[in-house]
């Protein structure tokens, strides 16, 4: 009996579903100061897309090229892209819309603590950045999330055992 292969969609829900709990406990205790926890995030997607090539592997017996592989990493990728965009847009506009005023608000202190910044400059970064921070943040995920799932499929598909079968190595007679 054939081992059933888990759909890139499958995968890219299940890793969709825990960054954006990763997100929510983020919001939950007020850690967005801590910028360092969103590389965790990062770390857990690019490790879930790699295991996710190498099960796709395992599943089709490793009859598969670099190809495929990196091909099923991306689509997983793709799927993450849109669901989390649309998590994004949801958490500032409906769910959390307070949570632009706490980004904003840290990013102010961070720019005080700039001693060539002047008050005139911050306020006008803040508010250009209150402006397109929605744009900004889609952007951002869009590009954050596929440069992420390209690096980690092109990892999962070096690293997953390959056995691709050669179609012109046995002719039918």
């Amino acid at each position: 009996m054939e081992t059933p292969i888990t759909t890139h969609i499958v995968k890219g829900l299940i890793l969709s579903a825990i960054s954006i709990v990763f997100s929510i406990v983020m919001y939950v205790f007020n850690l967005f100061e801590y910028s360092w926890l969103s590389w965790i995030n990062t770390a857990i997607v690019m490790g879930g897309l790699i295991y996710g090539n190498i099960l796709f592997a395992n599943q089709s017996n490793n009859n598969v090229t670099f190809g495929n592989l990196f091909a099923h990493g991306f689509k997983t990728t793709a799927v993450i892209i849109v669901i989390t965009t649309a998590y994004t847009v949801l958490s500032f506009k409906v769910f959390f819309p307070d949570m632009i005023d706490t980004i904003l608000e840290i990013s102010r202190k961070k720019m005080l603590e700039n001693p060539k910044m002047t008050d005139e400059m911050i306020e006008q970064a803040i508010s250009m950045t209150k402006k397109f921070f929605i744009p900004f943040a889609i952007g951002g995920t869009i590009l954050g999330t596929g440069f992420t799932g390209a690096l980690a499929s092109l990892i999962g598909a070096g690293v997953a055992k390959k056995n691709p079968v050669d179609p012109f190595s046995n002719p039918a007679s």
